[in-house]
């Protein structure tokens, strides 16, 4: 049996503004953290991945990371703006992207220092995401 779920064009817009806000508070409060305790955070990364292959890289990293959520979290809280006043995705959809990108690096980071305490707290994230990118498309 074949049945379609229907969305009133308002509702999906407000779900669509909605998820934009979250990833763009989510990615712009890591990411500013990241900058403003930049030596405290790097400080424990190196810690945190000291046994690992990954750690001479982890100030390179560290920097991609953080410019990769702040991006994600200001294209997101664009996207929101964009969507209320143009009806358009296309930002949005790009913050989300970032935003999923980030949830990669992160899971791929925990899972390598063996943090699987830490990989498992972002599933929600991930899977948030994944449902966004349908809302989204």
């Amino acid at each position: 049996m074949d049945q379609t779920i229907t969305f009133s064009a308002e509702s999906l817009q407000v779900a669509r503004i909605a998820v934009s806000v979250f990833f763009g508070i989510l990615f712009l409060q890591s990411g500013l953290d990241k900058v403003f305790n930049f030596r405290e955070n790097l400080s424990w990364l190196v810690s945190h991945f000291k046994d690992t292959f990954m750690s001479g890289l982890v100030p390179v990293l560290f920097i991609i990371i953080t410019l990769v959520e702040t991006a994600a979290g200001i294209i997101s809280a664009y996207g929101a703006v964009d969507i209320y006043i143009h009806k358009r995705t296309d930002v949005a959809m790009l913050g989300l992207e970032l935003s999923v990108l980030s949830l990669l690096f992160l899971f791929f980071g925990q899972r390598i220092a063996k943090d699987y305490a830490g990989a498992g707290s972002l599933v929600g994230y991930f899977t948030i995401s994944i449902i966004s990118l349908l809302l989204l498309s």
